[in-house]
């Protein structure tokens, strides 16, 4: 019987179409089961920053097949982090949740040049989320 994930983590942005898709796909990635991964955007774009898709290629993660979805009360209430991205004050707060905000350049409208580096500061963030998570699911 599989075991319920440690920790569930939504990953907030704007449009939900670059840094929440890159974070989502890491976190999925790295955690795999352990973790439950869900991310939205407060003014959804229509697709995921094809930038955003190369950049993450790169490094062997796909999340080409990943759409923008809208941020709601339901998502916030079911994670235990939250985590956003430049969405200000359009992120709903519930008691009991653990709220981060990463101050991360928004790659929107960018190339995958200038995407990398986001990419790659996300990555070191998601390592550090998740051993925070193990260290929590160790007491």
């Amino acid at each position: 019987m599989p075991s319920a994930p440690l920790a569930s983590v939504l990953f907030v942005c704007v449009h939900n179409a670059g840094r929440s898709q890159m974070a989502a796909g890491f976190l999925a990635h790295l955690a795999g089961d352990r973790i439950e991964v869900r991310s939205a955007g407060s003014l959804p774009a229509d697709q995921v920053n094809p930038a955003a898709v190369e950049a993450m290629e790169e490094v062997g993660i796909d999340i080409a097949d990943q759409q923008p979805k809208v941020l709601t009360a339901e998502a916030v209430q079911a994670s235990d982090y939250v985590i956003t991205m430049g969405c200000g004050d359009a992120c709903p707060i519930f008691p009991g949740k653990k709220y981060l905000d990463w101050a991360l350049e928004d790659p929107a409208g960018q190339g995958v040049e200038a995407v990398r580096p986001i990419r790659d500061e996300i990555k070191t963030r998601i390592e550090d989320l998740i051993a925070e998570i193990d260290a929590g699911a160790g007491k």
